[in-house]
C-alpha cells in the first residue's frame, strides 16, 4: 500500500470512528424532546423553525402549545394570522411564523396537506433553507441529506481541524459535502440528530467538554490544542443602536383603566403586530451619540409626535427604559407615561382624523391615522385595551413585558 493509499485509509478510519461512536453515544445520551417522540414531518418542521436562534428549553413549551392549537398542516394553513402570531408571541423573529403559515398553505394547496419528502418540493417551501430542508428530509424521512447549522459546523471544524471561515458560503457548501459523507447508510435520521446533539451538549462554543466527548480520541483540534479557537468566524457587524420615545397612554373617562396600543404597518419590521406608540428620538443637542434628551425636551417632542399622529394625550414623566434587539438594530425605548386628553373643539386637520373609540365592544372599530407625522407607524389601527384584552392581540416581547408590568403595578395600587 502506497503512502497516499495509507493516508486515504487513515482518513476513512477517522470518519468511520466519528460516525460509529457518535451514533452509539447518541442512543445512550439523547435528550427526551417532544419532537423526537414522533417521525411526524410536520412536528419536526415546526420544531426546526422554532429552534432557529432560540434555545431548546425556551422552545419546548412553545412547541407543545403550538401543536395543541395547530395539530395539522391544514389547521395552521386555515388559521387567522393573528392567532398564529399570538401563539408565537415571545419567541421573536416573527417572520418565521408568517413564513411557516405561508408554507403550510403551500403544502395544503400543492401536496394535499402532507409534508412532501421530495427534496425540490421541500426546498420550495417559504422560509425553508438548506439546513431546515436537510433536517426535515433526514429526520422525518431518513433521507441521507446533510443538515448543517452552527452546531454542526463547530463540531466538524474542530474534529477535522478545518480553519475555513464558517461565515462564508463556500465553507457551508464544503461542510455539507463532508457531513453527507459521514452519514452511515440507513442512519440519516439518528446521525444528524446526534451531530446536532453533540454540538449542543458537549462541543459547545465556549469551554467544550472534551473529556466526555465520544469522539475525542481522534479530534484533530483537541490533539493540536486549539479546540477553543475553532471554528473561525468573521464577526458580524454589530446592530445599530437607536433611541426611541415610547408613550404609555392611559385612558380617562370611558377609557379609564385602559392603555392605548397601535398596530404596526402591513409590511416590514414586526408587520401587523401591536405595540405602544413610539418614535425615533432626536439627538440631544451638544451631546455625544446616544446621549439622552433632557426630560423636558423629550416630553415636548413626545407631545408633538402624539399630536401629529392624532393621539390626544399629555406626557407626564419618564416611567422606565426597555430594549429590543433585532439582527441589524437595537431599540432603546425610553417609556413615558401619558394621560388621555379630550380633543380640542376645533381640531387641526391632522388631529381630526384621529377619532378613536373604546375597544370594549364585541367588534371594536378600526381607526386609521392617515398622514399624521409622516412616520409609517402613524398609519396603523389603535385600540384601548385592558389586561384581559391582551389575549386578542400579538405583541413583540418587549411590549408584552411593558404592558404586563404596567397592569401589575396598577393592580397593586388598587389593592
Amino acid at each position: 500500500m502506497t503512502t497516499h493509499e495509507q493516508q486515504e485509509q487513515q482518513e476513512q478510519d477517522v470518519k468511520l470512528f466519528f460516525s460509529s461512536h457518535l451514533l452509539e453515544w447518541y442512543h445512550g445520551q439523547k435528550r427526551d424532546l417532544p419532537w423526537r417522540r414522533h417521525r411526524n414531518p410536520y412536528y419536526i418542521w415546526i420544531s426546526e423553525i422554532m429552534l432557529q436562534q432560540t434555545r431548546v428549553d425556551t422552545v419546548i413549551p412553545y412547541f407543545n402549545r403550538f401543536i395543541e392549537r395547530f395539530p395539522t398542516v391544514e389547521s395552521l394553513a386555515d388559521a387567522p394570522e393573528e392567532e398564529v402570531l399570538k401563539c408565537w408571541e415571545g419567541l421573536g423573529y416573527y417572520s418565521r411564523a408568517r413564513n411557516l403559515q405561508h408554507a403550510a398553505r403551500q403544502v395544503k394547496e400543492l401536496y394535499g396537506g402532507q409534508v412532501p419528502d421530495d427534496r425540490d418540493a421541500v426546498f420550495g417551501l417559504k422560509g425553508v433553507g438548506p439546513y431546515t430542508a436537510g433536517a426535515i428530509l433526514s429526520i422525518a424521512f431518513n433521507r441521507p441529506e446533510p443538515a448543517v447549522d452552527g452546531n454542526v459546523m463547530r463540531v466538524l471544524s474542530r474534529y477535522f481541524l478545518l480553519e475555513d471561515d464558517i461565515a462564508k458560503g463556500p465553507t457551508r457548501v464544503k461542510m455539507e459535502r463532508l457531513a453527507a459523507e459521514l452519514i452511515p447508510e440507513g442512519e440519516a435520521s439518528y446521525f444528524n440528530q446526534a451531530l446536532m446533539e453533540l454540538g449542543a451538549l458537549v462541543c459547545t462554543p465556549k469551554s467544550p467538554r472534551c473529556l466526555p466527548c465520544p469522539v475525542m480520541e481522534h479530534c484533530a483540534a483537541r490533539l493540536a490544542g486549539c479546540e477553543t479557537s475553532l471554528p473561525v468566524k468573521t464577526k458580524a457587524k454589530p446592530p445599530r443602536p437607536e433611541e426611541r420615545l415610547a408613550a404609555l397612554v392611559t385612558g380617562s373617562g370611558e377609557h379609564a383603566g385602559r392603555v392605548l396600543i397601535r398596530q404596526r404597518p402591513q409590511s416590514g419590521l414586526l408587520a401587523r403586530m401591536w405595540e405602544l406608540p413610539h418614535w425615533p428620538a432626536p439627538p440631544a443637542e451638544g451631546g455625544a451619540a446616544g446621549a439622552l434628551l433632557p426630560e423636558a425636551a423629550a416630553l415636548d417632542r413626545l407631545r408633538r409626535s402624539l399630536r401629529q399622529a392624532g393621539i390626544f394625550a399629555r406626557p407626564e414623566g419618564h416611567w422606565t427604559a426597555a430594549e429590543h434587539t433585532f439582527s441589524h438594530i437595537v431599540w432603546t425605548l425610553q417609556v413615558y407615561t401619558c394621560r388621555e386628553e379630550d380633543a380640542p373643539a376645533l381640531p387641526l386637520a391632522a388631529e381630526a382624523r384621529a377619532s378613536y373609540a373604546a375597544a370594549g365592544a364585541a367588534e371594536p372599530p378600526v381607526e386609521l391615522f392617515e398622514g399624521g407625522s409622516g412616520h409609517p407607524e402613524d398609519g396603523g389601527a389603535v385600540r384601548w385595551i385592558n389586561r384581559e384584552d391582551m389575549e386578542s392581540y400579538a405583541f413583540p416581547n418587549v411590549f408584552l413585558k411593558l404592558l404586563n408590568r404596567y397592569f401589575d403595578e396598577a393592580e397593586q395600587q388598587e389593592s
